[in-house]
């Protein structure tokens, strides 16, 4: 894969606002057999109103990730918020053995041993030191839970596959880009995967609940997991990407 499919550089922190930072990994290539796609990681660093940190998706860690890190203040929560989310959170619990781990339903039992013990399930009960800075919303499928999050001083709606936006000027590989199209991945058109849409039959009303408290937030900002973040129009383009689902 093409240098330029990653969000260079890697491994570093990055402000977006002074409460919010991002870290873009290395890429992993998930999916069934020999059609594994390459994906970009990211993760997501937010403060607490007790100035702790929140590592949300722990991307692959460093000495000197570590290090800039560190330099932001104390880890205390290590968030697997998915059950493809989950891989370097041992690696990190291993680092900052004080934090807590929190995750979504049914990563434990997806991860087994990659995950160490788990603090809270992130299944709608409220999560100590959070306050009125940090909210998240437990958006469950036929296959799993994605816990959103949703950091108020910066108002930021942090996914991670829910939506995805590739951008094709990055995918160098012509039958890629015309998988990511077909898929509904791929920038200006970037939203939930259609595989993934597939899981949420039969759950299309708490989906479309899910979704509408995500637009009441009024988001300035969304930051993905993979793919662009939408940094301006942000509220727009959530309600672009749910248009499938008749919000």
């Amino acid at each position: 894969m093409a240098k330029d499919f990653l969000y260079t550089p890697i491994n570093t922190v990055k402000e977006l606002d002074g409460s919010l930072w991002l870290v873009d990994g290395p890429e992993i290539k998930f999916g069934p057999g020999p059609f594994k796609i390459p994906f970009p990681t990211r993760m997501t660093l937010l403060r607490r109103p007790d100035g702790k940190l929140v590592v949300h998706s722990p991307t692959a860690l460093d000495a000197a990730l570590k290090a800039q890190v560190d330099a932001l203040g104390e880890v205390a929560d290590l968030v697997a918020p998915n059950k493809i989310h989950y891989w370097w959170v041992r690696d990190w619990k291993d680092a900052y053995p004080t934090a807590r781990v929190l995750s979504a339903p049914g990563v434990k039992e997806r991860a087994g041993d990659r995950l160490p013990h788990v603090d809270q399930d992130l299944d709608g009960s409220p999560v100590d030191g959070w306050s009125d800075d940090i909210a998240y919303i437990p958006v469950t499928s036929r296959f799993m839970t994605e816990a959103v999050l949703w950091h108020r001083p910066s108002r930021t709606l942090i996914l991670t596959d829910l939506i995805e936006n590739f951008e094709p000027e990055r995918v160098k590989s012509w039958w890629l880009r015309t998988l990511m199209r077909l898929g509904g991945i791929l920038h200006p058109h970037g939203s939930m995967p259609r595989d993934m849409r597939q899981t949420f039959r039969g759950r299309e009303d708490h989906l479309r609940l899910c979704v509408r408290q995500m637009i009441a937030f009024d988001p300035q900002r969304i930051v993905l997991a993979h793919g662009k973040v939408y940094d301006e129009n942000a509220r727009a383009e959530l309600e672009r990407a749910y248009r499938w689902l008749d919000i």
